[in-house]
């Protein structure tokens, strides 16, 4: 503990974002470039090395916070990446898309702002590619094994990184153009530039993981067939299948789930398009879902110059402090405004969509909602609340339900489901089919990036452990671990 005032003498300061008219104009990042060096330290200090750091339990990575931000104080930052990237492969990744339950268990929390963790984890990471300190880490010699990895995902790049730093010869499929999965097509530009991505792919080329992309394992390739090519199989192949909204007027044109909208937007970023195959400009924008991909299409639609956004959420506004039932040093369900909601908007909660109407070319044209109140435990419509609302583009971010069953991937390797509908695996990852193991959302259901992460290094290890019959990788996250949060 480097300061042990530092918690009394600072108050918590975070990085500055771009003013709105401005951020507006373009998909860069939304914070100040550089805004963090000059208060980090002090930030960092804040930190109070606690005898017993709830951070490590609230971090499904097991960060080594208090240790990284003590070196981030003394402003040691090539030590300080030592130790972050000790637990975490991708430090950029989850500094910019973490919600950050690290935090919310920080025991300075309990009556002051938490530490800063996200922003110290940011600054450090983002220093050592500036200084040089992140450098490809190749195996000293190889196994001869090998291991395919499905999906391109945080998961599945934590799992194809740590096996092949094992020494194991490894290629990740992705069914997508580029690699990335949701990092790459599902999360914004302004939210993280996708330079983050390319470099980390870079690093990995280096150390000797290959890539596959346009190939889509049950369509393009028979997962049999992977398998006898292979000694080993990773899946990570993320929960991809949307909740879906089944109302009337349902198939009416302009209604899309939001990972078919964000990802043509982040393809004009990449140079694939002039401008968006579904776009916002000019419209009334409704979106349906409370959570962060609904923030995202939120933000999205703003820089398209939509006429209007609506965000919709059937369950009540949430509360701005800790409701009884989730004390600290649990993850709780608190009123968040992103910087997409900074940028303007309406925030509807408890409404319900009855319907939607269209013009006589069947584009939509109206929502009808009604509000909904909690009823005996269950969310009922009030009567005579019934409206309805413009809507000329509506995105649906209701969540996902479970990974792709159409492609044929689950059946061809004859994988068991839990009761969730989820891949099964045990306490190593495997599932069912000796030398298939399954890593985050796939296995877990939709979950946080730090969860995706995690679970990748776990599987990593379980393969390896199949592979050698022993392993060196750090010991896994269980699938019955919940931490201190879902």
């Amino acid at each position: 503990m480097a300061d042990p005032k530092g918690f009394l003498n600072h108050g918590r300061e975070v990085a500055k974002s771009r003013p709105v008219d401005v951020r507006l104009k373009d998909w860069n990042e939304v914070y100040v470039p550089g805004s963090l060096l000059p208060i980090i330290s002090k930030q960092a200090s804040r930190c109070m090395d606690c005898g017993i750091p709830f951070c490590h339990n609230g971090c499904p990575l097991g960060n080594l916070i208090p240790e990284w931000n003590d070196f981030a104080y003394r402003e040691d930052w090539s030590a300080a990446s030592e130790r972050l990237h000790a637990t975490n492969n991708f430090p950029e990744f989850t500094g910019r898309l973490c919600p950050a339950p690290c935090e919310s268990a920080c025991v300075l929390g309990i009556n002051q702002p938490a530490v800063t963790i996200k922003n110290v984890e940011v600054s450090i990471i983002d220093k050592a590619w500036d200084s040089g300190d992140v450098e490809p880490q190749a195996p000293e010699r190889l196994s001869g094994k090998t291991v395919a990895v499905i999906g391109s995902g945080p998961a599945g790049l934590a799992a194809a990184q740590q096996l092949t730093r094992a020494g194991h010869t490894v290629a990740v499929y992705e069914r997508a153009d580029r690699i990335g999965g949701l990092l790459r097509y599902g999360i914004p530009e302004f939210k993280m530039e996708k330079r983050h991505i390319n470099r980390r792919i870079e690093q990995m080329r280096a150390e000797g993981t290959r890539f596959r992309t346009g190939i889509e394992i049950g369509r393009d390739l028979r997962a049999t067939d992977l398998k006898k090519r292979y000694d080993a199989i990773v899946i990570a192949a993320g929960a991809t299948t949307a909740r879906d909204l089944p109302v009337p007027g349902r198939e009416l044109k302009g209604i899309h789930q939001a990972m078919e909208y964000l990802p043509l937007a982040n393809k004009v970023q990449e140079g694939d398009y002039v401008a968006p195959p579904i776009t916002a400009e000019g419209k009334h924008v409704i979106v349906i879902g409370g959570g962060d991909t609904g923030a995202d299409c939120v933000g999205t639609a703003h820089r398209q110059g939509a006429a209007s956004v609506t965000q919709l959420e059937i369950m009540p506004r949430p509360g701005e402090d800790r409701a009884p039932h989730q004390p600290w040093p649990t993850f709780p369900m608190l009123y968040k405004v992103t910087s997409a909601h900074e940028e303007g908007g309406e925030r509807v909660y408890s409404v319900s969509t009855t319907h939607f109407e269209g013009d006589e070319d069947g584009n939509v044209q109206w929502l009808h909602l009604s509000e909904v109140e909690f009823i005996d435990g269950k969310l009922t419509p009030k009567p005579g609340t019934e409206r309805k609302i413009p809507a000329q583009l509506v995105t649906l971010a209701m969540g996902f339900t479970g990974t792709d069953r159409e492609n044929g991937l689950v059946e061809q390797f004859g994988l068991d489901l839990d009761e969730r509908g989820n891949i099964a695996r045990d306490t190593e990852f495997q599932t069912n089919v000796p030398g298939v193991f399954v890593a985050g959302d796939a296995g877990r259901g939709q979950s946080l990036i730090v969860w995706a992460i995690a679970e990748g290094r776990s599987a990593a290890r379980g393969c390896d452990r199949f592979l050698t019959g022993a392993s060196e990788l750090p010991a896994p996250i269980r699938p019955t671990d919940r931490s201190l949060m879902v």
